[in-house]
């Protein structure tokens, strides 16, 4: 016979059916949906400060851009991302992104090489990112947080001046 969840009110209303729950079953359910919950509200927390660069670790190709250092915050309800860097010929540039994690385009301030960015949030420890510049697709990448929050190591793909490259940064947690 078929375990029935809901069953109908004398109303005609369908209603919880508490004796057809299992106990553990009924806790099991119950574990999973805080946890997913608690992942969902501080899947973008565990990704907030400042971030150097640590050059010993990471490969770059010639010419490109190096992050040194990289500032996640909160904004509201948005997050912002402020990095400095130094171009080509090794001068400061800085850039601010704000926006959510949701795969939407969103601008990307003072930066000369892309208009905007957007990020998906893969789980707790990995974001992907689409970099684009008049709304072409420029560079993808994957940003992965490691196990005990201390380092962030960054994926870079794409084409630059009509040359691939592919950059791999690795951040230490300040």
């Amino acid at each position: 016979m078929a375990c029935r969840l809901f069953r109908l009110s004398s109303f005609g209303v369908p209603v919880f059916n508490r004796a057809a729950m299992n106990p553990k079953a009924f806790l099991s359910t119950l574990l999973v949906c805080m946890t997913t919950t608690l992942l969902c509200f501080a899947g973008s927390d565990v990704w907030m400060g400042t971030w150097k660069l640590n050059e010993a670790k990471s490969k770059f190709s010639p010419g490109a851009v190096k992050h040194a250092k990289v500032t996640y915050s909160s904004e509201k309800d948005e997050i912002r991302i402020m990095t400095e860097d130094t171009d080509k010929e090794g001068k400061p540039v800085r850039t601010v992104w704000t926006g959510k994690f949701d795969e939407r385009d969103y601008l990307v301030g003072l930066d000369p090489l892309v208009d905007t960015r957007s990020y998906k949030q893969i789980d707790a420890n990995t974001l992907e990112f689409i970099a684009k510049k008049d709304s072409q697709v420029i560079a993808t990448g994957r940003d992965v947080l490691s196990a005990d929050g201390k380092t962030r190591t960054v994926t870079t793909t794409g084409t630059m001046d009509g040359k691939p490259f592919e950059n791999v940064a690795v951040y230490d947690r300040q």
